[in-house]
């Protein structure tokens, strides 16, 4: 198939005429907010690999070692701020064009942001879970210790989804809803190879849904997709936007 040639004021008539716009996001976007990520050659913290510190066996074995890593990371990330990409997302929703936000990132930034109906697929750094009861609580700064949980005194982890973990079922459950309903899907900053996201603009394309790509390179799925937008997101929505209709709600 070949790519339809991109003109950014057909791509933002066509956001601005979906009756179902849906966002999926990924580290590219992220890292427009100087996000680190904790992959390929940087994924060292104190000379541990960190794919094995993101796991519960090593929460198990090592609470304290591994709370130090995400409160390292949570401070790393609370010096990091929305960046235009993830206003524009915002705005759209405010607006009434994006009706959710499914993202593979767990900073929150989307929150920060302003956005209000965000789907956390990999959870949330900034939320805490207990291992016993279930219990979850909003940390407002970086973790400086372990947190006990307040209802049972059981330890609390950080809510993301650790290497041999499943998706959080309900949550899926509305991703699912939002693959099937949606009749224009912006992908934006996804690597298009960590599963099961990278799967998720394909679903809605069998639904019948308009794909559009915004990367600063070609993914796995570029070909696939209707539209690829070579460029930082951060500059890319900004600049639809212009294109964009705002009209005052009825």
């Amino acid at each position: 198939m070949n790519m339809k040639p991109v003109r950014l004021d057909d791509v933002a008539q066509l956001i601005n005429d979906a009756k179902h716009l849906v966002a999926l996001t990924g580290a590219g976007i992220s890292k427009e907010s100087n996000v680190p990520t904790f992959r390929g050659p940087d994924g060292l913290w104190r000379n541990y690999d960190v794919t094995k510190l993101a796991t519960p066996q090593a929460f198990a074995e090592n609470p304290s070692l591994v709370w130090e890593w995400y409160s390292w990371r949570q401070d790393l990330i609370s010096k990091c701020k929305p960046n235009p990409a993830h206003l524009t997302l915002a705005k759209w929703e405010q607006d009434g064009l994006l009706k959710s936000i499914i993202t593979q990132n767990v900073d929150g930034l989307h929150r920060i942001a302003g956005s209000k109906r965000v789907f956390e697929i990999h959870g949330n750094i900034w939320i805490t879970k207990c291992t016993d009861c279930g219990f979850k609580t909003e940390l407002s700064e970086p973790a400086t210790h372990i947190p006990i949980c307040p209802d049972c005194n059981g330890l609390m982890r950080p809510d993301v989804v650790w290497f041999g973990e499943s998706l959080d079922i309900l949550t899926m459950r509305y991703v699912e809803d939002e693959l099937t309903t949606t009749d224009v899907m912006l992908v934006i900053g996804t690597s298009a190879v960590v599963q099961p996201a990278a799967s998720f603009p394909l679903i809605a394309k069998d639904y019948g849904a308009t794909v559009i790509e915004v990367n600063i390179e070609p993914t796995p799925i570029t070909q696939i997709l209707d539209y690829h937008i070579l460029g930082k997101a951060g500059e890319v929505l900004p600049t639809l936007d212009t294109f964009i209709d705002h009209q005052d709600p009825d």
